[in-house]
């Protein structure tokens, strides 16, 4: 999505990353954009010479008590010993810094987060270039490092004013649904639209008939893009839409772009193999896996029907309606 950005746009974004460069000494830098969706995120260097990522935030997507939480809590599972980016200190220490109105931008914050090395687990829509057996042990260590993850989480007491969204039966299917009304996007067709509507309700009931499922904080968007593979393993980045959540919602947001791979029975019995060997999850609750790969998959139509402006757009709403309810009737929900 970088390289369809208009040129005086991309001028615009350079100028304002150097804007809030300022605060951490390096106003001098030439950042790089290496990402344009919620945040534009740009590698940097510091002035001691070590790669950081610089992360102007979208305005109005999270407010300042959110992106600060988010922050704390990457602190928190590195100081858990998860291998996660870490929040670095502007000069007069702040984590976040507020940039005002300027040119073509509104009022939004910035920060800066430690650099991870490493090679994305893949890209969505390109099959994964991995050997077999080599995306069994990815698998199991991105499983394994998924629980703890949330055995961080709990044993973890978030600060006084720590703040994330929820997702949970409201900001899934509720009237507000944390990524959109799915089945209320302008691009949809009347007979889409009216699909995913009745999909909407009988995913309602489903839910709230599910055996006990573990809750609390998650990543909430652990694909492809975000799970990187290196010499310390896999390692977790962009922890922008991380919330409270059912934990299965992380497991299931990792395994449903890999479906259509020719090892996905392997690939999906390697993580579960991996996180039991960290964290209990029992058969009953895992019986839940099937409804959690349809919620995941409903986020992404009203995910980019509330972007217009990202190329394509339309067509991608149009197509995550119809994957989904392929998806919905593969797994036996309509």
């Amino acid at each position: 999505m970088v390289t369809d950005l208009p040129p005086h746009f991309r001028a615009a974004l350079d100028r304002r990353a150097r804007q809030a460069l300022v605060h951490w000494g390096a106003a001098d830098q030439r950042p790089e954009l290496l990402k344009y969706r919620e945040n534009a995120v740009f590698r940097v260097r510091l002035g001691d010479g070590r790669p950081a990522a610089l992360r102007l935030h979208r305005a109005g997507y999270h407010g300042e008590a959110a992106l600060r939480s988010e922050l704390q809590w990457m602190a928190a599972l590195g100081d858990g010993g998860l291998a996660v980016p870490r929040p670095i200190a502007a000069a007069d220490g702040r984590l976040l810094v507020a940039l005002p109105d300027a040119g073509d931008f509104t009022a939004q914050h910035a920060d800066i987060i430690g650099w991870m090395d490493g090679q994305a687990l893949g890209e969505s829509g390109k099959p994964l270039s991995h050997a077999p057996e080599k995306l069994g042990a990815i698998f199991s260590a991105l499983g394994a490092t998924m629980a703890e993850m949330h055995n961080l989480a709990d044993r973890w007491t978030p600060p006084e004013g720590f703040w994330r969204p929820a997702w949970d039966a409201e900001g899934l299917l509720g009237e507000r649904p944390l990524w959109g009304r799915f089945w209320d996007c302008d691009a949809l067709s009347s007979t889409q639209a009216a699909a995913l509507s009745a999909l909407r309700h009988d995913l309602r009931r489903r839910l709230a008939t599910l055996p006990a499922q573990d809750f609390g904080l998650i990543h909430a968007d652990l694909v492809r893009e975000n799970v990187l593979v290196g010499e310390r393993g896999v390692v977790f980045i962009d922890f922008d839409d991380a919330g409270y959540g059912f934990r299965l919602f992380d497991i299931a947001t990792a395994l449903l772009k890999n479906r259509r791979e020719p090892a996905y029975e392997a690939i999906e019995a390697a993580l579960i193999a991996g996180y039991r060997s960290r964290r209990s999850l029992t058969e009953e609750a895992l019986s839940g896996l099937p409804l959690f790969l349809v919620f995941r998959s409903l986020t992404y139509i009203g995910w980019f029907a509330a972007r217009p402006e990202l190329p394509g757009a339309r067509e991608r709403v149009l197509r995550y309606a119809d994957e989904t309810l392929a998806l919905a009737d593969e797994l036996g929900f309509r």
